[in-house]
């Protein structure tokens, strides 16, 4: 688990040598005042569910990262999977996602 995560933070700080690719962006989607942006790591000949969720609020914008643990074969099921949890995590979350203010966190 600490492998996947320490890849996941790599793909936002810059990456190290020997850490997944991040796939060329999908154009984000819009989903409950939100932005969503796939950002599926390629794993070998697979892409690991990843992205982000934005929210401007105020003047500032807050970011929710995420990975998951699935993986895919091809890039279109990995974006067309990543938009879907992305709208899941803000459906169940609801404002509760970005109420503690913090400018980044994992979710």
């Amino acid at each position: 688990m600490a492998s996947i995560l320490s890849k996941f933070f790599a793909l936002f700080s810059g990456s190290p040598e020997g850490a997944p690719a991040a796939l060329s962006a999908a154009e984000p989607q819009v989903h409950a005042d939100c932005t969503i942006f796939a950002v599926p790591l390629r794993e070998g000949n697979q892409y690991r569910l990843a992205g982000r969720i934005e929210k401007v609020v105020g003047d500032e914008t807050l970011t929710r990262n995420f990975i998951r643990a699935d993986v895919f074969t091809s890039t279109d099921d990995a974006y067309e999977c990543t938009f879907r949890k992305a709208r899941q995590i803000i459906d169940q979350n609801g404002a509760s996602l970005f109420a503690d203010g913090a400018k980044i966190r994992q979710v």
